[in-house]
């Protein structure tokens, strides 16, 4: 600790850390050793990983402390800084090596609680109780058994039979709910069918006008020619370029009386 203080103060941390995480893989691997429930030592198991898990984050920050500091330092110092960190992942797979077979250990026992145990007590206990008995208590045993499978029975067939009711139920909504839906659909279409007939009406509403606009304003533009024609008739008379309108008198003349004498 003194040497890696005079060389780092964060690598002197780092490692004070690692120190403690050791102590605590090893005190915890000594208290598995006293536990005797399955479940409590499995817990204990994961406790300890999860101390080896931040165990090897700290020694890769070690290291990148290491490298980070290689060109600052001399070979010697780099030199122990590399053993120090050889030290360090050496004695953490030390850890990982124990816990497998912690773990492996851990697994065999849980398969044996699991085939053996409740089942090997509870056979026992039913043939000491069987020996107790009288024939007599052993058929009314059975037929107490019978009784209760016979209940359990009517109690599964209730369950299936609600289960069925339930589904028959449900399978009625969804198919009133499917016809609402359909009739739904329909009337969409019919009133999308409408919507496109509206709007093919109102398109050839809007052609027929603009021919009617189109027509009014050619018939304006005829009624105003012809006025224009007739007020230059009448303006100028006498110019012979202008041609008289089909259909119109031309404009009067100034007649002169001529009085011939009797």
């Amino acid at each position: 600790m003194d040497s890696l203080s005079a060389v780092s103060e964060e690598l002197a941390e780092i490692d004070g850390q690692i120190a403690d995480i050791f102590r605590a893989l090893s005190n915890g691997f000594q208290k598995l050793d006293k536990i005797k429930d399955v479940n409590r030592q499995s817990r204990q198991l994961e406790e300890l990983t999860g101390k080896m898990r931040e165990c090897k984050r700290l020694i890769k920050e070690f290291d990148r402390e290491v490298k980070a500091m290689e060109r600052r330092t001399n070979a010697n110092t780099h030199r122990m800084l590399s053993e120090k960190k050889q030290s360090m992942v050496k004695e953490l797979n030390s850890y990982v090596a124990l816990k497998k077979r912690y773990q492996s250990n851990l697994e065999s026992n849980k398969r044996v609680d699991l085939f053996d145990g409740p089942n090997e007590g509870f056979s026992e206990d039913n043939d000491m109780l069987a020996s107790n008995m009288t024939n007599q208590q052993l058929m009314d045993k059975g037929y107490q058994m019978m009784d209760e499978t016979d209940q359990a029975i009517n109690r599964a067939k209730k369950v299936v039979q609600e289960t069925v009711n339930v589904g028959t139920e449900t399978g009625a909504t969804l198919k009133a709910q499917t016809e609402e839906m359909s009739r739904i659909v329909n009337d969409l279409d019919s009133i999308h069918f409408s919507i496109q007939k509206a709007s093919k009406l109102v398109k050839e509403i809007g052609r027929q006008v603009a021919t009617d606009k189109c027509i009014m304003a050619l018939l304006f533009l005829i009624v105003t020619g012809i006025i224009a024609i007739i007020i230059v008739k009448f303006v100028n008379p006498n110019n012979k370029e202008i041609r008289d309108i089909p259909g119109l008198a031309p404009p009067a003349m100034n007649r002169r009386l001529l009085w011939t004498p009797h």
